[in-house]
Formats: C-alpha cells, structure tokens, sequence
C-alpha cells in the first residue's frame, strides 16, 4: 500500500506541463509583456555574438582573398623630428630582395584637388594627391571600377585616377570622356576610379597621377612616401627582418614598416572588445527580465489562491504546489527565451547578408541564451513558489 500510496502523489511530466501551462494560457498578455523583456535581453546577446562572429569570419575571409603577404615602407622621422625622405631608389632596392615579387610605390604631393577651379581653396575634402606607379592596383589588391588606370603613356600627362572615396566626396559617380578635375592649379583628365582597398585604405582618399606627371605639373620631388610589396607567403617574417635596412641603408631607424593585414585582425580584435558593451546592456534585459517573471508570478499567487486551496483540499501537496509555480516561471522564461534566440537569428541572418558576410551564429550564443532562461525562470520563481507551497487549504480557500 505503500507503494501504491506514493505512486499516487507523483505529479507526472505531462500533468505538470499542463498545470504549469494553465496560468500563461489564462493571463496572455501579462504573460506575453513579462516574456518579452526576457526575448529582448537574449536577442540581444545572440545578434551581438553572431553579428561579431560573421564579421570576423567576413573580415577573415577578405584578408585570406587578399593574402598575408603585403608589406608596407613608410618614411619615418630623423633624430631630429622632422619627417625623413625615402631615397628615389628604394623601391628598385626592394625590388632585389629574392622573396618579393612585386613592388609598387607612391609619393605624396603638395597639390590639392577640387571638382572645379570655383571651389574655395580650404574645402580640400580631406583628399590628398599621390604619385603612383604603374602596377599599383594589384599589388594592394584593388581592381579598376570604372575608367582605366595610368598607363606609360598616361603617367606623363595631365590624367588622374580616383581612389573609390575621393570620387564619392568629389561627386564623381562616372567617368565620362573629356572629364577633368583642378589639381594643383590646372586641369587634369580623369582616366578611372579604383574600387575600395581593403589593406590599404590610403589609396581611398588619393587622387593618383603619374610620377613623371606629379614631377613636371605639381612639383613633386621624386621621393616616394609609401612602397607596398609582395612577398614568398613563407617568406614575409624574413623579408619584414631587412626591408629597413634594404630601403634606406644609411638611416633605416627613418623607416616604418608594417603589415596591412595585422591592422584588419587587430581592429577585428577591438571590434569583440567594443561588444562586451551590448553584451552588457542584453544582461541589464536579461536582468529586467527577471524582475519582470518574479512580479508575475508573485501577482499569480495571490489572484489563484483559491487555486490553490481548491487543489491542496483535493489532494495535493506542497511539492506539487511548488513544482508547478516554478515550473510556470520557467516555461514563461524559456517561451522568452525561444523567442529572443529567433530573433537574435533572424537579425544576424539579415545583417549578414545585406553585407556578404558568411552567417554565423555560435552555439554558445543560442545555448547560453537558453539556459541563461531556464536559470531565471527558476530565481525568478522559486519564492512566489515557496509562498505558494506554504498556504494552507484553509487559509487559500478563505477567498472562495
């Protein structure tokens, strides 16, 4: 009899699914207000962690298109602190070392550039004016979007080439035949605009003429300012090692030199940083949340006291009483829950795809999420449980 007796007051799972169920089912709306602070806070934490996830993959996945391999020399400062010169000769010098296979240079001018002569002088648009040699677009992986890019014969002319942000502050959407900007006091043609460089987004705001052309028309001295090469992949660290030395022998303390594609991982890196802050704000939700189940389920307790008088006449116990409290207090946290991963996702798919990014969405963001909701749900509705488990048959009826 025993065991029968025990059999007996065992709530089974579907009965406690149905009972717990009764409270949502019957208060819609508060139910719903109270889930959707839970649904804030965990979409939020899910299109954070997925949004940065995609974005690192996207960023990874460019820098891999674009290769390890660029380098940079830039002119340093002399002891004096005044900027240094990088001697005429160095991209030929560069240019021996075995594991580079191409070197391309600019030079920066003096002369700035307007869409028109009528253009007051101090609204320079933050652009500057480069001499750029010829292989220039495929060394620092960019591509011609509209027009051509300098030529032998262009180099020696009066002919620009736009970096994709200077053409968009210039106004300049195509390239039509005859079109000139002012440069330096006269006209110059345009010939092309680049499409964006990643690993070098100097090239950007530049307005690229020909060196020959830089040195006859805008006074150029013929001293480049940056040399970007390519190296053996196997080889960069070796090549990085000599590049100073081999650009400049007589000062390489005067020389800088770097690899673009640290740059992009390291602001990937600051970019995980800076979502600690809206990881941050989706637990403040969370938190919200929270409160928002616990009043719930407290005001549940006290409107269904007749409830609970009624069921405990007819035979339950404090552990069934307990159970299925807390057990609305999860199923409500968890409903939030399911709600806020699905949004969380929807929002990471359609961000992602708006800007070709591979979509990822880490199982920790969606796993934790959800148990994030389980453990609220069950804080939240362990002492409106306990309240409700300690009220007495006599006492709960009392409001019949």
């Amino acid at each position: 009899m025993t065991s029968t007796h025990t059999a007996a007051r065992r709530l089974r799972l579907s009965d406690l699914a149905r009972v717990a169920s009764v409270g949502l089912r019957t208060r819609k709306v508060r139910a719903a207000l109270s889930a959707l602070g839970i649904a804030i806070g965990v979409a939020a934490i899910v299109a954070v962690l997925g949004l940065s996830a995609s974005s690192q993959a996207g960023l990874l996945a460019e820098i891999d298109r674009l290769g390890t391999n660029l380098l940079t020399v830039t002119n340093g400062q002399t002891m004096f602190g005044k900027t240094a010169k990088l001697p005429e000769q160095a991209p030929g010098m560069i240019a021996r070392i075995g594991p580079v296979t191409e070197v391309e240079a600019i030079g920066s001018t003096a002369a700035k550039a307007y869409r028109s002569k009528l253009i007051p002088a101090v609204n320079t648009n933050g652009l500057s004016v480069q001499a750029a040699s010829l292989d220039l677009p495929r060394t620092v992986g960019t591509t011609v979007a509209q027009g051509r890019y300098l030529n032998a014969g262009t180099a020696r002319e009066p002919v620009a080439v736009l970096g994709t942000d200077a053409a968009k502050r210039l106004g300049i959407t195509r390239i039509h035949p005859g079109q000139r900007i002012w440069v330096g006091g006269q006209w110059f043609y345009l010939a092309g605009i680049l499409n964006p460089a990643v690993l070098t987004p100097e090239i950007d705001t530049a307005v690229l003429v020909g060196f020959p052309a830089a040195q006859k028309y805008l006074g150029f001295d013929g001293h480049p300012t940056t040399i970007y090469l390519r190296a053996d992949t196997s080889q960069v660290d070796a090549v990085h090692s000599v590049l100073a030395a081999t650009a400049n022998p007589q000062a390489p303390n005067e020389v800088n030199v770097s690899q673009p594609s640290d740059a992009l991982v390291a602001r990937a890196a600051a970019q995980s940083a800076f979502n600690s802050l809206f990881l941050g704000l989706g637990a403040v939700a969370l938190l919200v949340g929270a409160v928002g189940v616990a009043n719930t389920m407290v005001i549940s307790v006290l409107e269904r006291r007749p409830e609970i008088g009624l069921r405990r006449a007819l035979g339950a116990t404090k552990g069934h009483i307990r159970t299925q409290f807390l057990a609305e207090a999860i199923l409500l946290s968890v409903l939030g829950g399911v709600i806020g991963v699905a949004l969380g996702i929807t929002a990471t798919t359609v961000y992602a795809i708006s800007k070709n990014w591979t979509i990822v969405v880490p199982t920790i963001a969606w796993t934790g999420g959800l148990a994030a909701t389980i453990l609220i749900g069950a804080i939240a509705g362990l002492l409106p449980a306990l309240r409700a488990a300690r009220m007495s048959p006599t006492q709960a009826l009392w409001t019949l």
